[in-house]
């Protein structure tokens, strides 16, 4: 009689099962040593991953070059302005980059803040009373458009677009008085109604994004014009809160709050993040060379921080300027909310999914039009929060608002960034580095006398050059496989 085996205790059958995964997803928890991880990182550029790299050598190039064509460029007062400058268009390039990673386009974004902008001012100038200041047809046609916002978003199920445009509707016929956080609110409100009325055109009517967004491009410039009238304008800057939001700063200890919320908050998630990989055994870059991109980011953020806590005015005598200014935490709070739900939410991953391959998508049970809504509503709400920033910044909305270069811009920053025309591939970081790009380029440009005609060429050239590594760079990775 042959004996049979015992039964292995069930502690043992669980270690063989994982080390069975171990062998089966090897790769998942190989560790690698801080040189693997260099060769890794080359491997795939070479491959055509190149990320935000060329933008950054980009801007490194130019600070270096303006810096010392002009001895006011790298001036603590430029600095200052240079963040207050980029802010407007960087937040609105911030909102396309959720449009281009599906490979859409958004070229009713910049007028479309224009209408959140105005909207905003008339608010302001006419007390709360926007049915006078609009018109009675020009107004019940505003709350058309927001309740047909609202059953869209419903429709969809796209809920924080409801809501939003819900509380448009309710400022419009309430006749809230006047007051700058309503205001503000009432531009984001507006921008989610645009959206969601774009959106609707192009994911369910099927009107490509091109023709709608162009159409909407014309159809937004008339409605600023007929809101503010030709030759008009619309002050804010008599309201110091509104005025505020571009042109003043915070204090030396908000200052220094700041960074330590922000760039202890960053050290801790990331390290948090790291050490749970080490600790479950699965792939993770080198400790060491995970503390030297922490502690550099830390350091750097420590300078910056001294540099503009330190009075900048040009009478430092009669007047202090000093501190961080505000419209930095509001680029640092969006790009912190967009890039936690593009990474870690399972709407993140849908977005990169539709991008990658709507078809696949699809068939994956992803409900693509769905997706491909809400991508619109989130640009234009973003770029609401953009125009109370390039409003505040010169302090009144006119008939230009989010007109002229405001899209272009936006749009250049965000692929100078390294966001993909083709979708699928970006961060919300790209549009910052664009955005800093391309006002390095006006600003430098402008301190050593160069004609408005060598300004756009220029940009228009760094933008060229942005889409061909794009190109080139897609180009490479499919030849590599990667």
């Amino acid at each position: 009689m042959t004996d049979t085996p015992a039964a292995a205790p069930p502690s043992d059958q669980k270690q063989a099962a994982q080390d069975q995964a171990v062998a089966d997803f090897g790769i998942d928890t190989t560790r690698r040593t801080t040189g693997q991880a260099v060769r890794d990182y080359v491997d795939r550029v070479r491959g055509g991953e190149l990320g935000s790299l060329p933008a950054l050598a980009g801007l490194i190039v130019l600070v270096i070059l303006f810096g010392l064509s002009s001895s006011t460029f790298l001036g603590l007062n430029n600095i200052a302005n240079l963040l207050a400058q980029a802010a407007g268009i960087t937040i609105i390039a911030m909102g396309l980059v959720f449009v281009l990673l599906l490979g859409e386009i958004d070229l009713s974004a910049g007028t479309g803040s224009g209408v959140a902008a105005a909207v905003m001012a008339l608010h302001y100038v006419k007390g709360g009373n926007l049915q006078a200041g609009m018109g009675d047809t020009v107004f019940y046609a505003f709350v058309i458009g927001g309740l047909v916002a609202i059953g869209v978003a419903v429709w969809q199920r796209i809920w924080f677009g409801a809501v939003l445009s819900a509380v448009a509707v309710l400022i419009l016929l309430l006749g809230v008085p006047a007051n700058p956080w309503i205001e503000m609110l009432l531009a984001v409100c507006v921008g989610s109604v645009i959206g969601c009325l774009t959106g609707v055109m192009i994911s369910k009517i099927g009107i490509p994004s091109f023709v709608v967004t162009l159409a909407l491009f014309l159809a937004w410039g008339g409605v600023i014009l007929k809101l503010i009238g030709d030759g008009g304008t619309l002050s804010i800057s008599q309201d110091p809160v509104l005025f505020g939001v571009a042109n003043n700063n915070l204090s030396t200890v908000g200052s220094w709050l700041l960074f330590v919320i922000f760039a202890g908050g960053y050290a801790a998630v990331v390290l948090f993040r790291h050490f749970g990989r080490v600790r479950r055994g699965l792939v993770a870059q080198p400790t060491s060379l995970m503390m030297i991109k922490v502690g550099a980011l830390v350091v750097l953020g420590a300078v910056a921080t001294y540099l503009l806590t330190v009075n900048r005015s040009p009478n430092p005598d009669r007047v202090t300027i000093a501190g961080v200014p505000y419209v930095v935490p509001i680029v640092l709070v969006l790009l912190v909310a967009g890039t936690f739900v593009l990474d870690r939410t399972k709407y993140g991953r849908h977005i990169y999914a539709v991008g990658g391959s709507a078809e696949a998508a699809r068939r994956a049970g992803i409900n693509v039009p769905k997706i491909r809504m809400s991508v619109f509503v989130i640009a234009s709400t973003v770029s609401a929060v953009g125009a109370i920033v390039y409003s505040s910044k010169v302090g009144s909305v006119d008939p230009n608002a989010g007109g002229g270069n405001v899209l272009l811009f936006a749009v250049g920053a965000a692929v100078i960034g390294g966001t993909s025309l083709f979708g699928g591939k970006g961060r919300l970081s790209n549009a910052i580095i664009g955005g800093f790009v391309i006002q390095i380029v006006s600003n430098g440009l402008g301190l050593i006398g160069a004609p408005a005609a060598v300004v756009s060429i220029v940009t228009g050239a760094v933008l060229l050059l942005a889409a061909s590594v794009d190109a080139l760079s897609r180009r490479r990775a499919k030849a590599t496989g990667h």
